[in-house]
């Protein structure tokens, strides 16, 4: 099954809001969602920088800054990648 992952980082209101609508979506269908802060490690840090929040699913990137739950959806689609 694949997860969603959002790089995020603290005190981000971006991020906060992202998370409010993607945590029922997920929910919904069951998917696993982690919750990774961008700012606890340098790599991660350089490699997403103001990238945040940013939502991956199952290793691809579907959005950054906000939320695009119309891609999500097409991922989820038959005929697309298992979730």
């Amino acid at each position: 099954m694949r997860r969603l992952t959002v790089y995020s980082r603290e005190e981000c209101p971006l991020c906060d809001e992202l998370l409010e609508q993607l945590a029922p979506w997920a929910q919904l269908r069951g998917i696993p969602l982690d919750l990774i802060d961008v700012d606890s490690d340098p790599t991660l840090t350089r490699r997403y920088g103001l990238k945040v929040p940013l939502v991956d699913f199952g290793g691809e990137t579907v959005c950054f800054g906000h939320l695009d739950i119309d891609a999500l959806e097409r991922l989820c689609r038959p005929g697309s990648a298992q979730v």
